[in-house]
């Protein structure tokens, strides 16, 4: 796996992504102190609006940003969002009002609204092979993982001799040497999109893209069991260990750190598995570990039997099933779009899959309060049975790599290079490719790899 860092370019874009990561679980970390010292005892409240706040900015930041990132120098807007991050989170330490909170919240999410999606979408174009890619996904999910849990420590460890104010400008140090990382990198030219419509249509291409591709029906379906789980896990954790089991800080770090190495094992796991086994098979092994596991948990809850090693083991499968359906996931999204809409697609799934999120992470919190553990595990647990039956039935099983199609006579004009479907005569003045100009197609059946662009605005029977 650690090959792919031989790359210059991936190795220092992965640089940047791991410094910002760390950077953020600190501000995590400190974030929960600056609530306590505003709020007091209704620092939960303020916390869970930031959360919801969070959200909120990916689901409706994504797209936008998505819809004008081919029209703008990545590795100049990629440095200026980590730069405008930097900024954000340095004006945490001075914030006097829980108001004040939420605001530099919502921003900082939506500077990364625009970041994490953009950078995801640049990887396939530094890295063109796909077992390549795939290790770089593995690599990625690992950094998440591996941030979850080293964050908390460090932040402990500096809070032994320093305020919580110095985490959030160790924090804006971490993006002010990501936007370097960054800016040290040659990047691939962004490759312009066909379509030639204004903002409006640039807005939802991405979105219409993810719904009209059958595999990433089926992919939105396992962002939803995946949310539904790691919902459980993040928001029922601590109630689980200090409410229900008499136990600490160090059994809820424990039982976060289950979830993590089940993660993190099926990460590094993940190259070996996607060389044997189609995308399809491991994502939907993993969407039925999910319900299986919150399945468990239901049962267990009800029979009194939710002690430290049943939670550990349920906690392990958690992580390890959403790890299965994650790090294959960038493969899905690079081989259903054209190059110049990637990033349009990549702000799509990013907002829906926190919509789903948005979604879960309330549904977990008053499930657990109002109704008790079993039954917070058992309706989680349909839900995600019903999302992962849900993605075999939408995405198609053996899905053939070309499909045959029939296309009707048409005349336009976009932007376009002399691809299978651009072969006509040209009179000298239209310039070298791409270029545009008014064409005509003539009606063609043909086969090919398909995605939905301008050419195939809905999937062929």
């Amino acid at each position: 796996m650690l090959e792919v860092l031989s790359d210059r370019v991936y190795r220092r874009l992965f640089s940047a992504q791991v410094i910002a990561l760390f950077g953020t679980g600190l501000t995590t970390v400190a974030l929960s102190l600056l609530a306590y010292d505003l709020a007091g005892g209704s620092a939960g409240v303020v916390l869970g609006t930031a959360l919801a706040l969070k959200m909120v900015a990916y689901v409706a930041i994504a797209p936008l940003v998505g819809a004008v990132a081919h029209r703008l120098p990545r590795r100049g807007l990629l440095a200026a969002l980590d730069i405008a991050r930097a900024g954000v989170v340095l004006c945490l330490p001075v914030v006097e009002a829980v108001w004040q909170v939420y605001l530099l919240i919502f921003l900082v999410n939506a500077l990364a609204a625009g970041f994490t999606p953009l950078f995801q979408a640049t990887i396939p174009d530094v890295l063109r092979e796909e077992a390549r890619y795939t290790r770089a996904l593995s690599l990625s999910r690992l950094a998440y993982d591996l941030e979850n849990l080293l964050s908390p420590s460090a932040a402990a460890l500096a809070l032994l001799v320093l305020t919580y104010d110095a985490l959030f400008v160790a924090n804006a140090a971490a993006f002010l040497v990501s936007a370097l990382l960054v800016l040290s990198c040659r990047l691939p030219a962004a490759r312009a999109p066909e379509r030639s419509g204004g903002f409006k249509e640039a807005l939802g291409f991405g979105l219409t893209i993810h719904l009209r591709t059958p595999r990433l029906n089926g992919l939105l379906a396992l962002s939803l069991a995946v949310s539904a789980a790691g919902a459980m896990t993040i928001v029922n954790t601590v109630v689980l260990v200090r409410g229900g089991l008499g136990g600490g800080e160090s059994e809820t770090a424990l039982l976060f750190a289950a979830a993590g190495a089940g993660s993190m094992l099926l990460a590094l796991a993940a190259p070996k598995l996607l060389e044997r086994w189609s995308d399809r098979r491991v994502m939907l092994a993993g969407g039925a570990l999910l319900a299986a596991g919150l399945a468990a948990g239901a049962g267990a809850a009800s029979a009194g039997a939710l002690g430290y090693g049943a939670l550990g083991a349920i906690w392990f499968a958690l992580g390890a099933g959403a790890s299965m359906v994650q790090t294959p996931a960038g493969r899905l999204l690079r081989r259903s779009a054209r190059e110049g809409d990637r990033p349009a697609l990549f702000a799509a799934q990013f907002a829906l899959s926190h919509l789903c999120w948005l979604a879960a992470y309330p549904l977990a919190g008053w499930l657990g309060a109002a109704a008790g553990p079993a039954v917070a595990f058992a309706v989680l647990g349909a839900v995600a049975g019903g999302a992962a039956a849900a993605a075999a039935r939408l995405w198609p099983a053996n899905e053939p790599e070309a499909l045959t199609h029939r296309h009707g006579a048409v005349a336009h004009e976009h932007l376009h290079v002399h691809d299978a479907h651009h072969q006509h005569a040209h009179e000298g003045w239209e310039g070298p490719e791409p270029h545009s100009h008014p064409h005509r197609h003539a009606p063609i059946r043909h086969t090919h790899p398909l995605v939905i662009d301008l050419h195939h605005p809905v999937w062929p029977r």
